[in-house]
């Protein structure tokens, strides 16, 4: 799977929503209230690693998943 073939989600427990896609110009964040921004990899990552590395601690308030494109 291709980055660009995929759409990442953190859903918090209050129920607001920031997504992450890989388009042809780089990475694009979509805040809850819909308000898109470009990110660097590094940016991305920064979001995704400590939900990772501190699972445990993250799940009861976020939530990550990682969704194919429907194109």
């Amino acid at each position: 799977m291709k980055n660009s073939e995929c759409v990442i989600y953190f859903t918090t427990k209050n129920g607001s929503v920031q997504s992450f896609r890989k388009e042809k110009s780089g990475w694009v964040q979509t805040s809850s209230k819909g308000i898109e921004r470009t990110c660097t990899a590094e940016q991305v990552l920064s979001h995704i690693l400590p939900y990772l590395a501190y699972k445990q601690k993250y799940e009861k308030l976020v939530t990550l998943k990682v969704e194919v494109k429907n194109d």
